[in-house]
């Protein structure tokens, strides 16, 4: 029933007079375009590469975060990670004239592999539903993120893509990833488990086609791999690992409502490849004491939703504002120990006449662990003799968990980023027995 209502309020949406288009600027939703870089011009090599068809961008990030208060282990520790991403396309269309033929790629290089969550914040002994620190992950170490050819057809309605992808190069783009914290990055399409945010490839190829000037329907077919962030996977092209196929499909929507633009989504993920029963064995009891072992699923499912729009414009500069949004996801919880995320935000462009390139934003999310997963760790306890949480052997039973964030960004320069702020980890990891945690994070973005 919560589907079907989602279904018709997204079509309504849709196909609403108020979604008649017109011009769409989403400066005001986190969609803008890069900043002036730190090195400039670098001469002429830059435009002379841009004549040639070749754009990039080379950013530098960092994220900082210091457990203040709470959690799981109040040792005080302060965790840093960086990368460095260089993005690019090289222009073919004008050698081949094939329409908006190119070549699209992303290289990334992370650092130091410190992660305050599971670290400091939560019980290690339970699996980790949000990060304080969203682009840890992957080790340090340099990867391949994406390595694609594209094109367009039928007067560009059609857009076609295919090589060694990445999920954000088509799926769920509505939602910047501006917050440190993982729950309110982007959207929530990566909670399905089955594939990889930003830095890790696997083989696929995904169509967009735009229905309308508002409405685009996306889908694909791509590898489903869960060895695609081991290390020996970081630049191999072999499908070594495979376990099936995903097939994604999404309809995203930007109208602009009122004069105010806005982003929407719907998504949906099929699996064929096998996903690991949380609780259930192969004989049909509880899989810990099962000699054959636990179940497997040849068949999952996966859905996500969101929406970004912008609520009020700074006096008559359309790219400051107020905005909101809100993003969730529903899993199959007999095999994915996130059942359901709901995540929500305010986010202030411009707020101050004197920095008008200044953000500001609030956000909090809500997270409802697999009963599933919980009924296993509840199992074991039992199998064991185990009650007491102190004891090493204990395996903690989560529930639900409750995490904000507050930030604010600075940008003193062009091409500099400064964004402090401060987050609030209510049970973290849904454990009743971690005491409630502060961290305060500090996030610095350079464009080279």
């Amino acid at each position: 029933m919560k589907i079907k209502s989602m279904l018709c309020a997204s079509a309504l949406l849709i196909f609403s007079p108020l979604s008649i288009a017109q011009e769409w600027n989403g400066k005001a939703l986190g969609f803008e375009s890069p900043p002036d870089p730190i090195l400039g011009e670098m001469s002429g090599l830059r435009k002379m590469l841009n004549d040639n068809g070749f754009a990039y961008n080379l950013g530098y990030l960092n994220e900082i975060g210091w457990n203040g208060g709470g959690g799981y282990n109040h040792d005080s520790h302060v965790a840093y990670i960086d990368q460095f991403a260089l993005t690019f396309n090289q222009d073919l269309s004008r050698w081949t004239h094939i329409p908006d033929a190119r070549i699209e790629a992303n290289i990334v290089n992370r650092n130091h592999n410190d992660d305050l969550t599971t670290r400091r914040v939560q019980d290690p002994r339970v699996n980790f539903n949000d990060l304080t620190q969203e682009s840890w992950g992957g080790q340090s170490i340099t990867r391949l993120g994406w390595l694609t050819f594209a094109r367009s057809f039928d007067e560009r309605r059609m857009t076609w893509r295919i090589g060694m992808m990445n999920k954000v190069q088509t799926f769920d783009q509505i939602i910047p990833c501006d917050f440190q914290m993982l729950s309110q990055c982007g959207g929530k399409s990566a909670n399905s488990l089955t594939w990889n945010n930003w830095n890790v490839h696997t083989w696929g190829t995904t169509l967009e086609y735009r229905l309308t000037p508002t409405v685009t329907l996306k889908g694909g077919v791509m590898e489903q791999n869960p060895d695609a962030s081991s290390r020996h996977h970081a630049w191999s092209g072999s499908t070594r690992g495979s376990k099936g196929v995903l097939l994604p499909m999404e309809i995203e929507a930007r109208p602009v409502i009122n004069g105010l633009p806005g982003a929407y989504n719907l998504g949906v993920i099929f699996t064929n490849a096998p996903q690991t029963d949380l609780y259930r064995g192969k004989s049909g009891g509880a899989g810990a004491s099962d000699p054959s072992g636990y179940d497997h699923h040849n068949r999952t499912w996966f859905l996500y939703a969101g929406l970004n729009q912008q609520l009020t414009q700074h006096q008559h500069d359309a790219s400051r504002g107020l905005s909101t949004s809100f993003s969730m996801s529903l899993a199959d919880q007999r095999t994915n120990y996130m059942h359901s995320v709901y995540a929500a935000s305010l986010r202030y462009r411009g707020l101050f006449d004197a920095r008008p390139e200044d953000w500001i934003g609030v956000g909090l999310t809500w997270t409802d662990m697999s009963s599933q997963y919980a009924r296993n760790q509840r199992y074991i306890n039992m199998n064991r003799g185990v009650s007491d949480y102190n004891d090493a052997a204990y395996h903690p039973v989560p529930g639900h968990s409750f995490n904000g964030e507050f930030y604010y960004r600075f940008r003193p320069f062009s091409w500099l980023e400064l964004q402090p702020g401060l987050q609030y980890w209510h049970r973290p990891a849904g454990i009743t027995h971690t005491q409630d945690a502060w961290v305060t994070e500090l996030k610095t973005v350079v464009t080279f």
